[in-house]
């Protein structure tokens, strides 16, 4: 019997535009080393994994009439080289020229008549490296039926693993007829979904009919999002989008931590309150009138009542207040600790090494909740996501090719032209910053930002380290057996 998109899931649909496509993406750079990465190679092993991932081979069939939310049905046209796509560069491809292709390539909605994912191979890189750019939908994965696609694809050791022959066959897809019948019997036995069904449907509605003129339209989009209405970072989003990447070392954070306390992952939203603090100076911003900005951060925690993924944890968000107002790097990181103090004092938290910990672990799944979560809290209003995710620290391999570098690239949601992710990886600290082309052109500069504001804290370690004895006072310590936040943590 065919699986029914749940209402939930199918917000993810019905609040799809063209100016805000509902996909999360990846970007792995990967050196081949001796036995080589191409597309063939990349096929292979999505061929090879993929029966891990069933729902990859289906795509979405409609009720008629609209009597039910859409099920889940066997591609029976599936085709593998439709999803596994290959590009190139111009050898030697620079860091600069992939960000443009990317950004591209993210900027386009998928084809909802098709599995709802698509992976791309860019060869060409200078340095004979190979980017993997994976794009999907923020309906297909939602950590508890279906993992991301690209955490199956990696490795732990260069030799590939011996899995079993795939011999899936397509199931026939239902009729109409059967489409109709079994909305109508889901109608008698669960009215609880009826009901939910029916509330998305009216709120897809309201967005149709704002569709029809300008102020119509602003009208639809308040009554999707309560969000701030003006901002530094607040504003219509276009069809384009850029990407800026940024590579740091883990040790910088690390040295920070030790020198004045708190945890990685309060580092890692004090170098982003700095970073954004000084890209909005540069833009002229007035930060009389923007002496914080809100942030939602997804935590990993444990609770009865929230649905656990498949990993074992719940995924709830946070809300941190960015000091970008405070000139004091110190103080901002302090007054980022303390937000997340309360969150640990809560006894909900889920460590971060437990979470890296995990067998089979990859960020992409975990990044890809962090973006639903995001969307769902529309309502309560914020200026920015910050998807933090703890990866491994030792090196990941796809068929042998040693990854070197993995990116988070988030979607942007309606009125917020600002996303960022971050993923420590092997030693490094990977940021991923999506932004609206059009309403932030210059968002380049804040990759810059970013990596001056973390030199910056490191500069005042310098003077923190004490004598013996004399050591200054940590600030937001953890309470004595207690794990942290679903970002990084200490060890």
């Amino acid at each position: 019997m065919s699986e029914r998109l749940r209402a939930r899931d199918l917000a993810f649909l019905t609040t799809e535009t063209a100016n805000a496509p509902r996909h999360n993406a990846t970007v792995e750079i990967l050196e081949p080393g001796e036995s080589g990465f191409d597309f063939e190679r990349l096929v292979a092993l999505v061929a090879d994994r993929i029966a891990f991932v069933p729902r990859y081979r289906q795509r979405l069939a409609q009720v008629p009439g609209g009597l039910a939310t859409p099920v889940w049905v066997d591609d029976d046209h599936f085709d593998l080289d439709y999803h596994v796509r290959r590009s190139a560069l111009p050898r030697p491809g620079s860091d600069d020229q992939l960000r443009e292709l990317v950004s591209r390539i993210v900027s386009r909605r998928l084809d909802r008549s098709r599995p709802l994912w698509e992976i791309y191979v860019v060869e060409g890189l200078e340095g004979d490296r190979v980017a993997l750019l994976s794009k999907s939908h923020q309906a297909l994965v939602d950590g508890v039926h279906t993992v991301d696609l690209g955490q199956l694809l990696l490795d732990m050791s260069p030799e590939p693993k011996d899995l079993e022959p795939d011999d899936w066959r397509p199931r026939p897809a239902p009729s109409a007829a059967g489409l109709v019948a079994g909305a109508v019997v889901e109608s008698v036995t669960s009215p609880r979904t009826v009901v939910e069904t029916a509330s998305v449907a009216a709120e897809s509605a309201r967005r149709t009919v704002g569709g029809v003129g300008r102020r119509a339209k602003a009208v639809s989009g308040a009554l999707l999002s309560r969000g701030p209405a003006r901002g530094p970072v607040v504003g219509p989003l276009s069809q384009h989008r850029r990407v800026v990447t940024l590579e740091t070392c883990l040790k910088d954070f690390r040295t920070i931590r030790e020198a004045h306390g708190g945890t990685v992952n309060d580092v890692i939203l004090a170098v982003v309150t700095g970073g954004l603090r000084a890209w909005l100076m540069t833009r002229a911003e007035s930060l009389g009138g923007s002496r914080e900005l809100r942030a939602v951060v997804p935590v990993s925690v444990i609770d009865r009542e929230l649905e656990a993924t498949s990993l074992g944890s719940q995924i709830a968000a946070h809300y941190v207040e960015l000091p970008v107002g405070e000139p004091s790097p110190l103080v901002r990181l302090h007054q980022v600790s303390y937000s997340f103090q309360a969150h640990a004092d809560t006894g909900r938290s889920v460590a971060a090494n437990r979470l890296a910990g995990i067998a089979g672990f990859a960020p992409t799944t975990f990044h890809a909740i962090g973006s639903r979560v995001a969307a769902q809290e529309l309502r309560r209003g914020y200026h920015l996501s910050v998807t933090n995710v703890p990866g491994p620290q030792s090196p990941l391999y796809a068929a042998g090719a040693r990854m070197v570098a993995t990116y988070p690239v988030p979607p942007l949601h309606e009125g917020h032209p600002l996303a960022i992710g971050v993923t420590s990886y092997d030693g490094g600290v990977f940021f991923g910053v999506t932004a609206d082309r059009d309403a932030l052109p210059d968002a380049d500069l804040l990759g810059t930002c970013l990596r001056e504001a973390l030199e910056e804290l490191l500069a005042t370690t310098t003077a923190a380290r004490a004598p013996r004895g004399r050591r200054r006072p940590r600030v937001a310590k953890k309470p004595a057996g207690q794990g942290s936040r679903g970002g990084q943590d200490s060890e």
